[in-house]
């Protein structure tokens, strides 16, 4: 007769070691539950079960069917049929998420399968990557936070091309952001700016080398003769609010807004795709009331310490002045200055001593105004207005009221005719060496 075979797992196998020695009287049932992890009663109906069916009692009575948990098969095409509906190119964690809103309660490890078995997922191979040296989280929130932009197609083809300029902390991976048409200087300022009223200072704040952070060049002569180290007009900025500042050597070293970038470009976009958002006002309306309230009771994780390392804004922080675009000019006789090929006028009532001449510094603020900064004070500037043009316009075209027979003609060049007293050789002899009457002068 041939011997009966039968699978057992490791597990399996030493607990039917640890049963047969019980049966010998070499362990009690007390040593054996504690050998393998086991209350005593459940060691005591093993023995039962091993004295029934032989070694085959140790072998779960569920092997080979079908779990009692198991969901239907109807229920399995249910959610494909919506998953094929409208989540096609979701993950199956987002895709779980959205169908429990939609009424359809689906563990993402099960949905991974059917999703597998469909056709409707691909499991991706880890590729081995460089390693970098791990580094522990900030101790409490606002001690550092990362500051980058992604350029991405946000809206996909719904919208325009947009920018997401975006602020994470290390210890909480609470974020914000704002999405912008182009990653500016001011953009960067505006949406520090909205950092700053909303949780404080931070205490340092960690960037890439882009030419908004780090100037590409030496300081002016102005500049390195005071001492002063060569900043941009974000990093002026940051040492006026006594933030300090870290340039990251790779994208490696600032990983934690990296990954956040992949996780947006995820779940953000297909977000915004679900609720067609066309705009960037819609985008950040979105961004800020639907999406970032879900982002912190899903992602965000609590500090080692409690306390907040932000610090609160004093009067001397005035925004609107420290968070601009400065630069230096020369005030010229009519008390203008120009900018950009735009030129600017202090008005007449504001006019003060000393200002002709000066050297000053223009502020170009987040709300688009203009001010003059001399010796301490503020002054409004104007925009002056440009000349009529002269000349023929873009199009090619002369402008309205001017035509050919208004315009005035050129004065012809003088030609003497032939009897001038100029031509004759002996008069102009005579005119060159006359020597004049020097009674007349008298």
């Amino acid at each position: 007769m041939e011997p009966e075979r039968m699978e057992l797992s490791q597990r399996e196998r030493d607990r039917l070691k640890v049963l047969h020695e019980v049966e010998q009287g070499h362990l009690t049932q007390v040593q054996a539950a504690q050998r393998v992890r086991l209350s005593d009663r459940q060691v005591r109906r093993l023995l039962v079960r091993v004295r029934e069916d032989g070694d085959r009692g140790v072998v779960h009575r569920l092997r080979g069917r079908s779990s009692n948990r198991r969901l239907s098969k109807r229920f399995a095409q249910r959610v494909l049929a919506r998953v094929r509906q409208r989540y096609a190119d979701f993950g199956p964690t987002l895709a779980a998420e959205h169908l429990l809103q939609d009424g359809l309660r689906v563990s993402r490890e099960t949905l991974r399968k059917w999703m597998h078995r469909a056709g409707l997922w691909q499991v991706r191979r880890k590729r081995l990557k460089q390693v970098h040296v791990w580094r522990e989280r900030r101790a409490a929130f606002g001690e550092l936070v990362m500051m980058d932009s992604s350029p991405f197609a946000w809206l996909e083809d719904r919208g325009p091309q947009c920018h997401l300029v975006a602020m994470i902390d290390d210890a909480t991976s609470r974020f914000g952001g704002r999405f912008v048409e182009h990653d500016t200087t001011t953009e960067n300022l505006r949406t520090l700016q909205g950092w700053l009223r909303r949780y404080g200072r931070p205490g340092t704040l960690y960037t890439d080398k882009d030419s908004i952070f780090q100037p590409a060049g030496p300081a002016p002569i102005q500049e390195q003769l005071r001492g002063v180290p060569p900043r941009t007009q974000f990093g002026r900025a940051l040492a006026e609010l006594g933030i300090a500042w870290i340039a990251a050597h790779s994208p490696q070293a600032k990983g934690r807004i990296e990954r956040l970038f992949g996780t947006l470009q995820d779940r953000l976009v297909k977000q915004m795709r679900l609720a067609d958002v066309r705009t960037l006002e819609q985008a950040n309306r979105f961004l800020e009331i639907t999406f970032l309230p879900g982002w912190e009771q899903r992602f965000t994780v609590r500090p080692r310490q409690p306390r907040d390392a932000h610090r609160p804004l004093l009067r001397e922080h005035r925004l609107e002045q420290i968070l601009s675009v400065r630069v230096a000019r020369t005030v010229a006789a009519d008390h203008t200055v120009v900018w950009e090929g735009q030129r600017w006028g202090v008005p007449r009532e504001a006019v003060c001593a000393g200002l002709r001449g000066a050297r000053v510094e223009i502020e170009r603020r987040l709300d688009g105004g203009h001010w003059l900064r001399f010796r301490g004070r503020y002054l409004p500037l104007v925009a002056c207005p440009t000349a009529p043009p002269t000349s023929l316009n873009p199009f090619g075209l002369r402008p309205s009221g001017v035509s050919d027979q208004t315009k005035p003609n050129p004065k012809p060049k003088y030609i003497p005719p032939a009897d001038h007293p100029w031509r004759k050789p002996w008069n102009r002899t005579f005119l060159l060496c006359r020597k004049p009457d020097i009674s007349t002068l008298r």
